[in-house]
């Protein structure tokens, strides 16, 4: 579903729709805030929550991604524990992509497991125990961080820095699903994701409420492919939190995009859907191109047909965040 547009507007002045689901949104902070008195299980390893505030894609994964790479490379033996979004299995198991489908563990651990042993458990602290008796130098607690399951020795807050908090308002009010001073009040850091412009955007807007939090900036930058993308025409389709976001992204590089198709954040993607899809690029004489986490939905007959266009996450100071989070 696509986000209301008043989720967007400005913090100051959210608009009618907004102030009169205010009640609603009051219960439902209360309600996180009651689930998080709940004591969680310590582990014996530290915990790191890549969460958000925000509802929907924030740049959670591609975060999980960056920090499970940078703990790999200093000798460490990361693993990633999710919830497993979309998927059948209950777990706790861990992800094989080699016999496992994205309709049994969703498409994110899927995806996530290409990079880290990655564990999916609807109950988290289960998931995390076979993490540490697997061997796992670290946990990558992918979201969780509304989830009181398990006690996190540093959680950062991922933020798209064009959206920022949005309205600052709760669900259905605004977009966050809890108050945005009461969920920094637990975060070790914010990470927020754009381009300058929006940095220096969210900076203003919400740099009183981060106070003296540490902030870090990042962006997501396609990974290198050789592929020449300058001029390449293209119907794209993107099943993601915001997928405009993907259509900017590869007009940025250069794609001529001649169609785009928005889907619901992991929305499945039927044959009907994608022949359809396919239908339309045969029609304009081009390409398909997908993210890489549509792309893991896909079967692999229809998944040979697309060109998935991976991006990953650039971290403008990576010693502050190593030192924020123990690595």
């Amino acid at each position: 579903m696509k986000p209301p547009a008043f989720w967007d507007m400005p913090a100051a002045a959210p608009g009618p729709i907004a102030g009169a689901l205010a009640p609603l949104a009051s219960l439902y902070a209360a309600g996180t805030a009651r689930r998080l008195r709940q004591p969680g299980y310590q582990a014996n390893i530290p915990v790191i929550c890549i969460g958000n505030i925000n509802a929907g894609g924030t740049g959670k994964t591609p975060t999980t991604i960056a920090i499970a790479g940078r703990l790999i490379d200093a000798g460490h033996s990361p693993h990633i524990v999710s919830r497993g979004y979309g998927g059948a299995l209950a777990g706790p198991v861990e992800v094989n992509p080699t016999i496992h489908t994205a309709a049994q563990t969703g498409d994110e651990p899927l995806m996530l497991a290409g990079f880290a042993p990655t564990w999916i458990a609807k109950d988290r602290a289960a998931g995390v125990r076979s993490a540490e008796a697997a061997g796992a130098s670290h946990i990558l607690l992918d979201d969780g961080f509304q989830n009181p399951a398990v006690t996190k020795d540093a959680s950062l807050v991922v933020v798209d820095a064009r959206r920022g908090f949005g309205n600052g308002r709760v669900i259905p009010a605004g977009p966050l699903r809890e108050p945005v001073t009461t969920g920094l009040a637990r975060a070790t850091a914010v990470l927020s994701i754009g381009g300058a412009a929006d940095q220096d955007h969210f900076r203003t807007t919400w740099g009183g409420a981060i106070g003296a939090l540490p902030h870090i900036t990042a962006r997501l930058d396609p990974l290198p492919t050789g592929m020449p993308w300058q001029g390449l025409r293209a119907v794209a389709f993107a099943g993601i939190g915001y997928p405009d976001k993907f259509f900017r992204t590869l007009r940025d590089m250069g794609v001529d995009v001649v169609h785009s198709v928005p889907l619901n954040d992991h929305q499945e993607i039927s044959s009907t859907l994608f022949n359809r899809i396919a239908a339309e690029a045969k029609r304009r004489n081009a390409h398909i191109l997908t993210t890489e986490k549509d792309a893991v939905r896909l079967p692999p007959d229809l998944r040979a047909r697309v060109m998935p266009v991976p991006v990953r996450l650039t971290v403008d100071d990576w010693p502050k965040l190593d030192r924020l989070l123990g690595i």
